[in-house]
């Protein structure tokens, strides 16, 4: 065997990042040594794994199809480290969730998880869907908890429950408290504060509205929820956010929830898995988790993970 775990790290990062410096910032490793890592790996097997245009590194054909290999090689050889070190089979993981399942439920489950696993080193990034799957497409995650729908080629989609969305406004808005429910034409006209596009709560408020045929009157997108509740609440307009962001504002009566029955803000989440992933004992924990949820009433639509 001519390559070493190291070689093997260093050609992963560097498809992940198509960057020799950035790779060697994420390993700590010099930028020449992680050059070296991968001319000294090209040249014992007499192979190109990228196709180089200046500083930026592709990976060819040959790349890509050993790229899953390496990744599942490493994954098990963090595995056996775990198991040496620790006494335990769980190696690290990096998890990514979209802006609610990372603020409302994403930290329960890693919570849940490290309690079991003491030891265990997890890694959770919170970002929007698209940037969540390329992510997950490029191996720089394990998984990815999405709100919304989402295709790629490489990945896969399973379902793993959903929200709703709730439309709510300031206290003194003049749509709070009224007893006749605004109907999709009259929300359309009004000035909206949403999340940016690109994220799955957006998705399903620009869904909602489409399938009227109506095209909402778009103040202002931010991209998080926390500032499009100080935005409503300033009076700027009405807002669309996951119920689960607003209990406690609802409950403070520092937002008033808008009655919307022509507004369908159902939404699903999904699980997003690399095809070649390999299923380490970690990852097969973490999902088991991600079902326990379900199971305890935590997600509306439960759905078993396979």
């Amino acid at each position: 065997m001519r390559f070493t775990l190291k070689q093997l790290e260093v050609f992963t990062s560097i498809a992940r990042h198509e960057n020799v410096s950035r790779a060697a910032d994420e390993l700590a490793l010099s930028q020449s040594a992680a050059s070296g890592a991968l001319a000294e790996l090209e040249r014992h097997y007499g192979v190109q794994l990228f196709d180089r245009a200046g500083k930026r590194l592709r990976l060819n054909d040959l790349g890509h199809a050993l790229l899953p290999p390496a990744m599942e090689l490493l994954d098990r050889a963090h595995e056996l480290d775990a198991l040496l070190r620790h006494n335990h089979i769980v190696g690290p993981l990096a998890i990514g969730a979209t802006l609610t399942i990372g603020n409302y439920l994403a930290p329960i489950i890693v919570s849940d998880y490290l309690q079991a696993h003491p030891g265990a080193r997890v890694r959770l990034e919170v970002a929007n869907t698209s940037a969540i799957v390329e992510q997950v497409a490029h191996f720089g995650l394990d998984l990815g908890l999405i709100e919304g729908h989402f295709h790629h080629p490489d990945l896969e989609s399973l379902p793993w429950g959903g929200d709703s969305l709730e439309c709510f406004v300031a206290p003194d808005h003049p749509l709070a408290g009224s007893a006749v429910p605004a109907t999709a034409d009259m929300l359309a006209t009004q000035p909206w504060i949403v999340r940016e596009s690109g994220s799955g709560t957006r998705q399903a408020f620009d869904r909602a509205f489409a399938s009227l045929g109506l095209r909402p009157n778009i103040l202002l997108e931010l991209e998080h929820t926390e500032a499009i509740k100080r935005a409503v609440e300033s009076g700027l307009g009405i807002g669309c956010v996951s119920a689960l962001a607003l209990r406690e504002a609802f409950r403070r009566g520092s937002l008033v929830k808008l009655e919307t029955p022509d507004l369908s803000l159902r939404r699903q989440f999904h699980i997003a898995l690399h095809r070649q992933k390999y299923r380490s004992a970690g990852l097969t924990a973490f999902l088991s988790l991600c079902q326990a949820q379900l199971d305890a009433g935590l997600l509306v639509r439960p759905t078993r993970i396979p």
